[in-house]
């Protein structure tokens, strides 16, 4: 049977379509929702999908309503509530015990929330951090409560992703995959930035794997695309002070955070990192961060979001397997769902790393053939992308 992309909510003609079809319910994410829904003259919960409300304040307004069919997830309500809802037929998932993250949440994360404190706190102590330990803990991948945490996390979050990419209907998601090793102040790094300020400034939304390197530093560019050449020389020379994570993350971020500092107003993009490669932290540029428990969720839906093509820098392993999963998509997908993917950097795709000659066989005499493109600079690639047609849904 042929695969595509459309399943997986990639290149249909709504290119921003979910993940999964989706029953018609309303998601409620806090109090001003629910309100307005009290207002409009509202009767029953039935379909309503509560995420983390803090509903002590909206009794009344709860005991009047039905209940029936309504689902509450991590929502809190004063004395007595939560039992008169269950008996009128309302799903109740209590918030879970020692889990230092919010399994319901109804946004996505911010470099703000994953960092809180770090202007004063070692990396250690801010929240990504305390997460990333929690998951190393002997027995917290394997206890039932963890695990049922972790994956309703990550359905929330693809949920919320979903709602990201809908109110930016019509934005085609380009993504950049590169090595997390390229130093601040480096070629590699200074390249990887001006490809994802050209993406944007092309209006395509900069999609990453949310790390350091080559993430972080087309983040940064699409994050300075609304400022002049003057303002992204300035934040790679305050970057170049730190130029890795390691030895120290808290300097890393700190640097990150005198950038935005200086430049307050930036373009939107994403990063989808995973806590399953937890000591590469995730870059503070992506201004909406899609982070994962599972990296294999992960990789996919990042895959499945580029529904404008990827772009490949220079990159290693990682880099390796993000090629060859989407060449398998594009292999299968239907003809109007093949999308492009561009290889940066002749010599390290076909000589250092010779992954074109491996592409060439696979794609020989199928649809994706016209697809595959290898280039030396980023301004080809740049254009390539603005002269390819956009992908729609296949008959």
């Amino acid at each position: 049977m042929e695969r595509g992309r459309s399943g997986l909510g990639g290149y249909a003609e709504d290119v921003n379509a979910p993940l999964a079809p989706r029953a018609r319910t309303v998601d409620i994410e806090d109090v001003e929702r629910f309100d307005a829904l009290v207002a409009a003259g509202a009767k029953s919960m039935h379909g309503w999908h509560f995420q983390s409300v803090d509903l002590r304040g909206r009794s009344q307004e709860l005991v009047v309503l039905k209940a029936s069919g309504a689902i509450f997830m991590g929502c809190s309500f004063a004395e007595g509530i939560e039992d008169l809802l269950r008996s009128r037929g309302a799903l109740i998932f209590p918030t879970l015990p020692h889990i230092p993250f919010n399994a319901y949440r109804g946004h996505l994360y911010t470099g703000a929330e994953l960092y809180t404190g770090i202007g004063e706190l070692e990396y250690e102590a801010v929240p990504d951090a305390l997460i990333y330990q929690w998951t190393l803990q002997a027995g917290a991948g394997r206890a039932l409560n963890a695990t049922l945490a972790m994956a309703m996390h990550d359905h929330a979050i693809s949920d919320a992703l979903d709602d990201f990419l809908t109110a930016s209907e019509g934005t085609r998601v380009v993504g950049v995959m590169g090595g997390h090793a390229g130093a601040r102040g480096s070629a590699d790094f200074a390249q990887a930035a001006q490809l994802g300020r050209a993406l944007t400034r092309q209006g395509f939304m900069v999609a990453t794997g949310g790390g350091p390197g080559a993430m972080e530093a087309a983040n940064l560019g699409a994050y300075l695309a609304p400022y002049d050449d003057a303002a992204l020389d300035s934040a790679q020379r305050t970057l170049g002070a730190v130029p890795g994570f390691r030895p120290s993350i808290t300097a890393w971020a700190r640097a990150a955070q005198e950038v935005l500092r200086q430049f307050p107003a930036g373009s939107a993009s994403l990063g989808i990192p995973t806590w399953f490669y937890g000591h590469e932290p995730p870059n503070l540029f992506a201004t909406h961060t899609a982070k994962y428990f599972a990296n294999s969720i992960r990789e996919a839906v990042l895959l499945a979001r580029s529904n404008g093509g990827i772009i490949f820098l220079p990159g290693a392993a990682g880099t390796v397997q993000e090629i060859f999963q989407d060449a398998c998509e594009n292999y299968y997908a239907a003809d109007a769902a093949v999308t492009p993917m561009i290889l940066v950097g002749r010599q390290h795709w076909e000589s250092e790393l010779p992954v074109r000659p491996l592409l060439e066989a696979l794609a020989g005499g199928r649809t994706m053939s016209g697809h595959v493109h290898v280039v030396d600079s980023i301004e080809e690639a740049c254009a390539l992308l603005g002269d390819l047609p956009r992908a729609t849904a296949a008959v």
